[in-house]
This record gives C-alpha cells, sequence and structure tokens, in this order.
C-alpha cells in the first residue's frame, strides 16, 4: 500500500517520484503525480515560488521506481531524447511579463508595437538558441495572470507551429506578434463580463466574441504593426467550416497566420484553469482537438501533433494495464502514444502499434 511524503523543496532530489499534482497559485498543474523529478524541473519549481511537495513515501533517500535490470537494458537500447524546446530564462520571462503588462495597458500606437516587437525578438532568440522545434507547455509560464500567460502561450505554440511548416523568420515573427495580440481588445470588453466567474449568457457570450474585432481596431491604424498581423489578429476565431466569427469565414478565406493561432488559443485556453472551469490535462486537450477536423485546419493540427510534448523522455507514466511505465520516445502524429518500458518489467510498449491498442495512459 502506497502512502505520500510532503517535504520541503529544498530536500527534493533527481529521481523522487512526485505523488501529488503541484500547481500554481491559480490551480494550475505544473508537474503531474508520477512524474520523476529532474534537475530542471526542481530549478523550474523553485523559480515558481513553490515552498513544499507531496513525493511518493519511501522516495526520500532513494531513488522511485527504480528500473530493474531488464528494464534498464531496454531504456538503455531504445531511448532517444526530445528535441529541442523553447525554453525561457527567469530574467526573459520577467522582460516579458512586464512587456505584456505595458501592451494591455492601452498604451499609444508606438509602445505597443515597440513592446510587441521586443517581446516577439526575445520568443524568436529562445526559438533560435537551441534551434527548438518542439514546445513542452508546462515550461512556458511567465505570469501568474492569465491574459498575459494566455498571451506568451499562444505566441510560442504558434512561432513552433510556423517553424515545424518551414515557414521563412520574418513569417515566424509575424505569426509571433500576432499571438501576442490577438486578445488586446479585450482590453474593451465590461469587467463585468471578462471577469465573470460563471459561464456566459447568450447576450454576455455575444458582447465577448467583439474582442477579436476590437483587437483589429486597436491596431488598424498603427503603421508599425503588418496588415498580415492584423488580419490574424481579427480572424483567430474563425473555423474553416465557416462556425467562427466575427464574420464566419471559411478556409479559403481565413489567413494561414490565422490557422495556426486558432490551434494554439484553442489548446491553451483548454488546459488553463478560469475562474469558471477547471483546466483540461493536456491529453484531454489534445482529444478534443483531434475531434475538431472539421473546423480546424489539417495541416495547422498535424504540424501542432508534431511539434507538442506531452509525455516527455525520462518521466514515468501509469499504463492502463497496471504498470508504472519509462517514456522512452515519442511518436510524432501519436502525442498520445509514446514509446515506453515496464520499469518493473522491461516489457517495451509502442503504444501507437495494433499490438498496443487496448493499452492507454491513465
Amino acid at each position: 500500500m502506497t502512502s505520500n511524503l510532503e517535504i520541503s523543496i529544498d530536500k527534493l532530489k533527481s529521481g523522487m517520484v512526485i505523488g501529488k499534482s503541484i500547481e500554481d497559485r491559480l490551480g494550475r498543474i505544473l508537474i503531474e503525480p508520477g512524474t520523476v523529478v529532474t534537475p530542471y524541473a526542481i530549478d523550474e519549481l523553485k523559480k515558481s515560488g513553490v515552498q513544499y511537495v507531496t513525493i511518493k513515501s519511501g522516495q526520500a533517500n532513494k531513488s522511485p521506481n527504480k528500473l530493474s535490470t531488464a528494464a534498464e537494458y531496454m531504456v538503455k537500447e531504445l531511448r532517444k531524447s526530445d528535441p529541442p524546446t523553447v525554453v525561457l530564462e527567469s530574467s526573459v520571462r520577467k522582460r516579458i511579463s512586464k512587456g505584456i503588462e505595458l501592451i494591455y495597458q492601452n498604451p499609444d500606437p508606438k509602445e505597443t508595437a515597440a513592446a510587441a516587437t521586443s517581446i516577439t525578438n526575445d520568443l524568436m532568440s529562445a526559438i533560435e538558441k537551441n534551434n527548438a522545434v518542439a514546445l513542452n507547455i508546462n515550461a512556458l509560464k511567465c505570469s501568474d495572470e492569465y491574459t498575459f500567460k494566455h498571451s506568451v502561450d499562444v505566441a510560442s505554440i504558434s512561432m513552433v507551429l510556423a517553424k515545424e511548416q518551414g515557414k521563412s523568420k520574418k513569417e515566424i515573427f509575424e505569426v509571433g506578434m500576432a499571438g501576442l495580440l490577438h486578445d488586446i481588445g479585450k482590453t474593451l470588453v465590461p469587467p463585468e463580463i471578462l471577469n465573470k466567474p460563471a459561464k456566459l449568457t447568450s447576450e454576455e457570450f455575444e458582447v465577448m466574441k467583439k474582442h477579436s474585432t476590437y483587437s483589429y481596431q486597436l491596431v488598424a491604424e498603427n503603421d508599425e504593426i503588418p496588415m498580415d498581423v492584423k488580419i490574424a489578429m481579427l480572424q483567430h476565431h474563425e473555423k474553416i467550416d465557416g462556425s467562427g466569427y466575427p464574420y464566419g469565414a471559411t478556409a479559403d478565406h481565413i489567413h494561414e497566420y490565422a490557422k495556426l493561432l486558432t490551434v494554439a488559443d484553442i489548446f491553451d485556453a483548454l488546459v488553463t484553469e478560469r475562474p469558471y472551469k477547471k483546466g483540461k490535462s493536456p491529453r484531454e486537450a489534445v482529444e478534443m482537438l483531434m475531434a475538431m477536423t472539421n473546423e480546424l485546419d489539417m495541416d495547422a493540427l498535424n504540424s501542432f501533433m508534431q511539434m507538442m510534448i506531452l509525455y516527455p523522455v525520462d518521466s514515468n507514466v501509469q499504463l492502463s494495464n497496471g504498470e508504472t511505465a519509462r517514456v522512452v520516445q515519442r511518436n510524432p502524429q501519436f502525442l498520445l502514444r509514446p514509446v515506453v518500458v515496464g520499469v518493473e518489467s522491461g516489457n517495451v510498449y509502442d503504444l501507437k502499434s495494433l499490438k498496443c491498442a487496448g493499452i492507454v495512459i491513465v
């Protein structure tokens, strides 16, 4: 019978197993239970101000879920590192957070353009620094304020999507700027609607839907912001089947940047905790996106599946067959089905294969 033990963050060691999800002060999950602690995770938790964590009992002085000899051999044989991901250093996060705050305080057009350009340059540098081609959504947090975090998340996701599609540096930059600015129109939505801690009425939702038009209007006369960026901001809620807003545009009439923003925007909104809803797990959010093939651009969706990391290599997961397994490889296009090795049995499960069709990560 297993139990958990709460310890100080200063006593957390690499190799321990998280026994209870670690959340930020808004209730967003930073690390899932069952995750094997890494030096990077410890550093990020300390930066986030986490004071105490819960680990699986008996793990304070030894490595948890120790690999059997057979498992250790298979892990060594099969392990393939995750591709480089976007990493925002602490100083960059602070600078970005201040820049986003400036943008949403409605400064004059030149300040908006200058701040957006500066932040996008920081994100470009983070992507180029280690040639990042993937993204771990839990590693992006730059602010506890939803609007700020959401803007940076959408920008970062969209930029890596654009890079995955082989777009030019200019296009990647413009996609990022559109992601940063896509929700500035919410500053014109009445606070009682924007911050309502319950589901909006149909009338209130109609008011909320105007934010994409407001976003466009706020930058329409700003010559320092490219027209492609402005159109993407306007269209980030349009759907290829015509079910979106503000104009019900269909696939051929939606800007390619907006198609990327839509996927990024929906995913990040789903996984983020709000006053009126609990955030979905990344797995649930991906499943919901996969069910929206009639609404979302398939190229954008496929790129998302290629670049997002849900189960990092070296993390432990629980399988539906009762085994604890170590992730050794990601399966591009199959986010929910990596290659794993049973930590005790040494059995290899390529979860995308037909023979493993009945096994899922729980």
